[in-house]
């Protein structure tokens, strides 16, 4: 799929903050059962696949937290936060295969986001990003085939971009 421009809604999640370096991918066996787990104590159920937002991306080391959107805001309890999405224009693109190949499909992403003058919603030093999503359209548990699983990345643009 080629990237495009869409505007979301603000949408709420839960989600679980850590640090971690690449790769991550035990990290994240642990923490998606956790918040999956929180949110079916509390009665609640997903509304869209579940995501790793990247709050600071500061090579190796990177801030990020492990969601999942939920219909109404939550109130979160120990290690399980409450958050929002914000509302706003993405770069959205939906890359198909093994996850090894995200690293490729974000730097396709941002590449496509400079050829067009795109500014994305950062801190000055780019480092600190307003939402930086990779969404997991597919559940390896019903899908055991990589080349078949999506992943949206979905990244907010800058509020004064035109177009």
């Amino acid at each position: 799929m080629e990237p495009k421009l869409e505007y979301r809604n603000e949408q709420p999640y839960v989600a679980i903050r850590t640090q971690v370096t690449i790769p991550f991918g035990d990290v994240l066996d642990q923490l998606f059962p956790e918040v999956f787990a929180w949110l079916e104590k509390q009665g609640s159920v997903p509304t869209r696949a579940p995501f790793i937002r990247y709050l600071v991306v500061e090579m190796p080391r990177l801030d990020i937290e492990v969601g999942v959107p939920v219909e109404t805001a939550v109130s979160g309890d120990g290690r399980i936060s409450a958050g929002v999405l914000p509302a706003g224009r993405y770069a959205v693109l939906v890359h198909t295969g093994p996850y090894d190949g995200l690293l490729d499909a974000t730097a396709r992403l941002l590449a496509w986001a400079e050829e067009n003058g795109i500014v994305w919603q950062t801190s000055k030093d780019g480092k600190t990003w307003g939402a930086r999503i990779e969404f997991y359209l597919t559940n390896p548990a019903e899908e055991p085939d990589p080349q078949n699983w999506q992943t949206e990345l979905a990244f907010l643009v800058a509020a004064d971009q035109t177009g």
